[in-house]
C-alpha cells in the first residue's frame, strides 16, 4: 500500500488535470471510487499524479465510438492506492469537485489533459446539507430495483445514510446509462439529483413491468 498524505482542509484546485475518460462511470463529490489501473498511459498517469497533486478528473465519453467527452466532469484525490505486478495499481478516487473543460492540451506520456474550470462549482469541497426531496419514496422503490439488477445491499447501512452520502453512493452505483449519469452529475443541487434519480428508478422499474406484460401477452 502507497501512503496518502494527509489531505489538507482546504486546498488549491490544479490549473491543469489529467482525465480519465470512462463510458457510463459516474464520480460525485465524496463519492469513492474503486479503479483497477492495467493500460500502460493510465498507470504513467497515476505514477505523474502520485509525485504531484494526486488529482484526477473522471470524464465520460459522448459515446462508445467517439474520443469527445462531456463538457463536465469531477475531480478525485487519489486516497488510496495499492501497487501491484507489471505495474498495475489499485487506487481509490475521492470525489472533490465538479469542473468544466476549458480547454483539451497536447497528449502527455499517452494520457489526455485539460485545462479545467472551477468557477461553477465552488461550493462542492463542502458537503452539503439534507434537501427536500421524498427519501421515503426512494427508500419504498429501491428494493425492488437493486433486486431487478442483482445488487446485494446491506439495508441496515441504507437506512442509516445520511441523505448526501445516500444519493451519492446510489447515483454511482446504479446502471444507468452514461446520459443519465452525466444528468446526475450535472444536477445543481442534492435535491435536485434526488428528484432525478427517483424519475431514473421509477422508468426502469415501470419498463420492466411493460416489458412483463408484453411477455405475458405473447
Amino acid at each position: 500500500m502507497i501512503k496518502m498524505p494527509n489531505e489538507p482542509a482546504s486546498r488549491a484546485f490544479p490549473a491543469v488535470l489529467p482525465i480519465f475518460p470512462l463510458l457510463g462511470v459516474l464520480l460525485l463529490p465524496r463519492g469513492r471510487l474503486p479503479l483497477h489501473i492495467f493500460e500502460p498511459r493510465y498507470i504513467a498517469m497515476v505514477e505523474d499524479c502520485l509525485m504531484g497533486d494526486h488529482m484526477i478528473g473522471m470524464v465520460q465519453p459522448v459515446s462508445p465510438e467517439s474520443p469527445t467527452v462531456y463538457a463536465t466532469g469531477c475531480a478525485g484525490s487519489i486516497t488510496a492506492a495499492r501497487s501491484l505486478d507489471k505495474g498495475r495499481y489499485l487506487i481509490t478516487l475521492t470525489g472533490v469537485c465538479r469542473f468544466r473543460i476549458r480547454e483539451e492540451l497536447e497528449i502527455c506520456q499517452g494520457y489526455r489533459q485539460v485545462v479545467p474550470s472551477w468557477e461553477d462549482f465552488c461550493g462542492d469541497p463542502q458537503e452539503e446539507a439534507a434537501g427536500s426531496f421524498d427519501r421515503a419514496r426512494l427508500l419504498d422503490l429501491l428494493p425492488c430495483y437493486l433486486k431487478l439488477h442483482d445488487i446485494e445491499a446491506n439495508w441496515a447501512t441504507i437506512e442509516g445514510a445520511p441523505d448526501e452520502r445516500l444519493v451519492t453512493s446510489l447515483a454511482m452505483i446504479c446502471p444507468f446509462e452514461a446520459n443519465e449519469k452525466q444528468a446526475l452529475l450535472e444536477a445543481p443541487t442534492l435535491a435536485v439529483r434526488a428528484g432525478l434519480l427517483i424519475s431514473l428508478i421509477e422508468m426502469a422499474l415501470v419498463s420492466c413491468q411493460d416489458n412483463d406484460r408484453r411477455y405475458a401477452w405473447h
